[in-house]
C-alpha cells in the first residue's frame, strides 16, 4: 500500500464542520448557549485557514518538483 501526503485543506475544513456540528448538538441537549450568529464568521475563518493551508501545500509541492 503506497503512502500519500496529507491534504491539510480538507482536514481543516472537515474538522471545522465536525466542531460546528458538535457545538449545535451540545447546545441543543444542554443549557450551554450557542449563538448561531457566530457560525458564519467561524465558517469563513475556518475555510480561509483551509484555503491557506491548501495553497501552502501546493506551493511546497511545486518547489520540491523544481
Amino acid at each position: 500500500m503506497s503512502r500519500h501526503e496529507t491534504d491539510w485543506g480538507s482536514l481543516v475544513a472537515g474538522l471545522l464542520f465536525v466542531l460546528l456540528g458538535a457545538a449545535f448538538v451540545v447546545s441543543g441537549t444542554t443549557d450551554w448557549g450557542f449563538d448561531a450568529v457566530w457560525v458564519l464568521p467561524v465558517l469563513a475563518i475556518g475555510l480561509g485557514v483551509a484555503g491557506v493551508a491548501r495553497a501552502l501545500a501546493a506551493s511546497r509541492d511545486t518547489d520540491e518538483r523544481s
